[in-house]
């Protein structure tokens, strides 16, 4: 089943297997009255619908090749993008959440390396006083610790193999990965991280297969 949420400012955003772009571009062009047209542009790709409903994919794993400035062409053109997606990519995989953090790097979706880790990161305590001062920098110990253990597993794992990677794509909690992000051991896997941002359950093995698999999927917006 394809997850779909709530886009910011209006709309929805599909997320589509690459395997099954095509057919879904098939099957939004015959409930919305055909396709009057498709731009196709370095970064970006809009299908335009007979009924006006826009189709827009922000190219994964960018720039989509063989097209060096904006085109539009008639009907709908989507083979570069269907070829561009499903071309095998060795990708890394970072997800982070306070509470744990999984790490690893994949083939054509397939997790091929991984590390995973649990911590321990209290909630945050109702008490007053210096009792919740005394909590609060418990918590705050507890986080800066999860953290630089998660960093330290990517460096392990990605940083080292940075060479090897097409791209990172990353998961979990953006505030966790923005603290990563300032790690200067960390820069050249961020410099490879997609835009996106996997919305994740707590990092676990299992979750970290189920990410490889969708670090390929494409997100379309539809408005």
């Amino acid at each position: 089943m394809a997850r779909i949420r709530q886009a910011p400012g209006g709309g929805r955003i599909v997320e589509v297997d690459a395997d099954r772009l095509a057919g879904w571009f098939e099957r939004f062009a015959e409930r919305n009255g055909g396709v009057l047209r498709t731009r196709l542009a370095r970064q970006e790709v809009t299908v335009t619908a007979g009924d006006g409903t826009t189709a827009t994919v922000a190219v994964p794993f960018g720039p989509l090749r063989g097209v060096e400035r904006d085109t539009v062409v008639d009907g709908l053109a989507v083979e570069a993008l269907v070829e561009h997606v499903r071309r095998p990519r060795r990708v890394g995989l970072l997800l982070v959440r306070l509470g744990g953090h999984s790490v690893g790097v994949a083939q054509a979706g397939r997790v091929v390396r991984s590390r995973t880790d649990r911590h321990l990161v209290h909630g945050r305590s109702a008490a007053g006083g210096w009792s919740q001062q005394r909590f609060a920098r418990r918590r705050s110990g507890q986080a800066r610790q999860a953290l630089r253990s998660a960093a330290d597993d990517a460096v392990r794992v990605l940083a080292a193999r940075v060479g090897e990677l097409d791209a990172v794509v990353l998961g979990g909690d953006r505030r966790a990965l923005d603290e990563l992000r300032s790690d200067p051991r960390l820069a050249e896997v961020f410099a490879l991280a997609e835009p996106r941002v996997l919305d994740v359950a707590q990092p676990r093995r299992s979750v970290l297969d189920e990410a490889a698999r969708r670090a390929h999927a494409v997100e379309v917006l539809l408005r």
